[in-house]
């Protein structure tokens, strides 16, 4: 192996990409001999097809293809590694969208073809829209099963075959249109099993990421695709105006049922902030960016949503790794880009026309439109590198730039190699929309470079050719036509960017800037993000500064309240995830903004998952759905912090100790009929406080859930054990603990039994609660006083005033003439307060006007907030 290839990049080929019978003399040891069987073979391919003048000219571009693999500067999508050079005929395209007809013979070839797709590491995609729902009759009698059930089957297909003979899954995606009227059951299917498998597992059944035979993500249905459902503007529109949606019947049109618009958006939030799926395609932005309009719509994608063509069609991707092509001052290199794409562009072209493909009209579409996936990975660190932050409008730009290149220069080399090869066979049919999306991409490198500030460090070359080529680019495919319908999307690039060695993934942002590096000899280290020194160097800090803020990071895992550090770079360093020790992280609306500046330059779509912390709501969901419309984007998936019961990427070491601490936590957790209580450990803190009300000395103890410290049950000793009062406050006790184990705010608590009033009553021996009217008002009292937040505090006991001096609070005096209670409240958990709390005289009454809590004056009662009274006293 390349001593510059890290353990893990070898360890990736040697267990994915070496070919050969495991332990035989044939099976492949080394990074150049995988290389070279695929350099070769595709440069062979080249030459006996009439791609190159001379044989010179062929084993010149096995070097240069040779070059670009082994030093990490691009890769081919699996298939390629996994099949050329090993097969005659080998299946290289790594995406296949698929089509289906309402009657079970297409049904069961749907079934066949996926499960040759996915036999050769390919995935799938397929618009089931076509198959009657469940609601409309068979012509023989009987209602259909609709496309929800037949998902069952092809996902049991799914489930059973190991992708290319790996460890691999089978990847598929499956669409449903938004007026179906299976829509429902479709958008939950994954929710609902989501909640089996979460079950099951609490029950103490084993799950895990490998996805074993008796595991419950193997044994139930719906895990094997990944669901979204094609919307369309008018759909959005009405959404917005809140507006009414009919469901219509596959077989007739008729409309089977109406309702709101927002209703279906609330149930695809509802279930993809529970499980993840659906995502979402936005139809008409799809429809309005396709090549080949003129035989046929855009219904359907690949599993990850990068790939979006006809039916029927494949597409082989290939991705870039941007980090390579940084100069020396932070200065792109776009003439070894261009040469790149060049390369990429034609290998891939190439291999097209020697693959094999699983069905009579895929084979005919892909070599008809000969559709093409050049991408990157990399633009998370290579924006870091760069002092930029992903989440800025200069990160934007930059990214926008570099993807204009990128999809211009590949058009540019398609018109070349349709001078030489001629056009698609579908061009001419089709050549007004192909040179109308082109005219659309040199549009918006055209607003890209007039909304461009220049800054200090503007990358002038850069700027410049990211215009320029789309004019270029029309020129020629005037000319000649394009010899591609298609030529870039930006894939999820998961294992060939590990393979080249990326730091991030696709268009994706740093995940954390603490990584842990596997060891050669087992074992793992901590380490430092590699960009982060680049970057602080870059912004100008000195090379002992950097040790220190990379030291600190290290021991902390976050740079905010690093040495030196200023507040204006910290942004630079922002990831998608917030850190243990910090703050800061790119919310989701920095993601999406991104997307929306990368797509304009993209011929299909962009796999990106909008990651959302655990804390993210339902409603945060809907927005992201919301604004990927507004913002133009093609497609959209979101994932929820936890919201699948196992998950491929941790960021902590102890993956292991983390997922059986998890599963204790689950075990607590008591789930029946939508009721949720979260029960305490065996083991919890507590704390134990005596008290007396009018001389009947009582014990409260509070434990608290480990971690967060909030409150989880009390126990209220007092009288004799057996007695009935004892009896009766054991059961308050755990009417209380019960409470809070369901979610019950403490705060709700107090304020609803403060004030009961019964005997036992009068002075208490705490200067904080000088008397009570019961045990139970003296107990939510204390609870109130040691637990609530200070504002919590204020809303319920009254309003804290400021005074200079020592931290105490005195209870404010009644205006009776009797008695004036003075008494000192003393914070436990943070010494002495540097305020006063003004706190309302036990009998005051709510005010009848704004709600606040009133204070006596005189017989009266006056509202501190409104100034309302009871009387005539003011």
């Amino acid at each position: 192996m390349p001593n510059f290839w890290s353990q893990s990049a070898t360890d990736i080929v040697a267990s994915k990409y070496f070919r050969g019978k495991m332990d035989s003399p044939d099976r492949e040891y080394s990074a150049r001999q995988m290389v070279d069987r695929v350099a070769k073979t595709v440069g062979y391919w080249g030459l006996k097809d009439g791609y190159f003048a001379s044989s010179e000219d062929g084993n010149n571009f096995i070097q240069d293809l040779t070059f670009l693999l082994i030093n990490q500067y691009a890769a081919f999508n699996s298939p390629v590694w996994f099949n050329v050079g090993v097969q005659e005929r080998p299946q290289c395209s790594a995406c296949f969208i698929l089509s289906v007809e309402d009657n079970m013979q297409s049904i069961l070839e749907w079934y066949k073809d996926e499960g040759w797709i996915f036999k050769y590491g390919s995935g799938s995609g397929i618009n089931l829209s076509k198959l009657r729902s469940s609601e409309e009759a068979l012509s023989r009698g009987g209602r259909s099963s609709g496309p929800v059930s037949f998902m069952k089957g092809a996902d049991g297909v799914a489930n059973s075959i190991r992708s290319g003979g790996t460890t691999r899954r089978a990847a598929k995606m499956v669409i449903l249109n938004a007026d179906h009227p299976d829509i429902k059951n479709f958008i939950y299917c994954k929710k609902v099993i989501e909640d089996m498998t979460k079950a099951l597992e609490r029950s103490g059944i084993k799950d895990s990421i490998e996805a074993d035979i008796f595991d419950p993500y193997t044994l139930l249905p719906y895990q094997n695709a990944n669901n979204s459902v094609r919307v369309n503007d008018e759909f959005m529109r009405a959404v917005e105006a809140d507006g009414y949606w009919d469901l219509k019947a596959v077989t007739t049109g008729e409309t089977v049922k109406t309702l709101k618009a927002r209703e279906i958006l609330d149930w695809c939030a509802d279930a993809a902030w529970h499980s993840a799926d659906p995502g979402m395609q936005y139809d008409t932005t799809i429809n309005e960016w396709n090549t080949c309009s003129n035989t046929g719509r855009i219904n359907a994608s690949n599993p990850c949503s990068e790939y979006m063509h006809i039916d029927n069609s494949a597409c082989n991707l290939a991705s870039l790794n941007l980090l390579k092509f940084l100069s020396a001052g932070g200065r792109f290199n776009t003439e070894l880009f261009r040469k790149a794409v060049d390369t990429m562009i034609a290998a891939q072209e190439i291999i097209v026309g020697n693959s094999f493909y699983p069905t009579e009209r895929i084979t005919e579409n892909a070599k008809n439109y000969r559709e093409l996936g050049l991408g990157y990975a990399n633009l998370g660190a290579t924006l870091m590198v760069l002092g930029l932050p992903y989440d800025s409008d200069a990160g934007r730009i930059t990214a926008g730039r570099i993807t204009s290149l990128m999809c211009g220069e590949a058009y540019r080399m398609s018109a070349v190699l349709a001078s030489i090869k001629g056009p698609f066979a579908g061009y001419d049919l089709n050549k007004e929309p192909t040179l109308g999306v082109i005219e659309k991409h040199m549009n918006e490198a055209e607003k890209l470079f007039l909304n461009s500030e220049v800054s200090e460090h503007e990358d002038i070359n850069l700027r410049d050719q990211a215009k320029l080529i789309w004019q270029e680019v029309l020129e020629l495919s005037e000319k000649y036509g394009v010899r591609n319908s298609q030529v870039t999307v930006l894939a999820p690039t998961g294992t060939i960017a590990f393979l080249m060695d990326c730091d991030t993934t696709g268009v994706e942002p740093e995940l954390a800037i603490v990584k842990y590096k596997k060891l050669v000899g087992g074992g793992v280290l901590k380490l430092v993000n590699n960009q982060v020194p680049l970057a602080l160097t870059r912004l100008g800090y000195a090379n002992e500064q950097v040790k220190e803020i990379s030291d600190y990071i290290l021991e902390k895992e976050t740079i905010e309240g690093a040495p030196h550090i200023k507040q204006e770079h910290l942004p630079v360093f922002d990831c998608s995830f917030r850190p243990k020790n910090g703050n800061r992280c790119i919310y989701h609306l920095g993601h999406i903004k991104m997307m929306a500046a990368v797509q304009p330059f993209i011929s299909g779509a962009i796999s990106k998952t909008v990651n959302l912390p655990s804390d993210a709501t339902v409603e945060d969901v809907k927005n992201v759905f919301m604004e990927g419309w507004r913002l133009g984007l093609k497609a959209i998936a979101v994932y929820r912090d936890g919201s699948k019961s196992i998950q491929p990427l941790n960021l902590t070491k102890d993956q292991k100790a983390k997922k059986e601490e998890e599963a204790g936590e689950n075990n607590l957790i008591e789930k029946i009929n939508g009721y949720t209580r979260r029960k305490l450990p065996d083991e919890r803190p507590s704390m134990t406080h005596k008290f007396s009300v009018g001389g009947f000395e009582s014990y409260l103890t509070v434990g608290f859930y480990p971690g967060t410290q909030k409150p989880g049950e009390t126990f209220i000793t007092t009288a004799k054990e057996g007695s009935t009062v004892s009896g009766l406050f054991d059961t308050i006790a755990t009417l209380i603990s019960m409470c809070l184990q369901s979610g019950v705010p403490l705060k709700a608590l107090v304020k609803k039994f403060k004030d009961m009033r019964f005997d036992p009553a009068g002075f208490t021996n705490n200067p904080q609660i000088p008397t009570a009217k019961s045990i139970v008002d003296y107990v939510f009292r204390y609870l109130g006083f040691k637990l609530l937040s200070q504002e919590e505090r204020e809303e319920i006991f009254g309003v804290q005033t400021e005074h200079g001096g020592g931290l105490n609070t005195e209870i404010a005096e009644s205006q009776s003439s009797n008695d004036k209670i003075l008494a000192e409240l003393i914070s436990v958990s943070t010494g002495k307060i540097d305020n006063k709390v003004a706190v309302i005289h036990a009998d005051a009454p709510a005010c009848s006007q704004c709600g606040a809590l009133m204070v006596r004056a005189g017989s009266c009662y006056t509202c501190p907030n409104c100034f309302s009274t009871t009387g005539v006293c003011n």
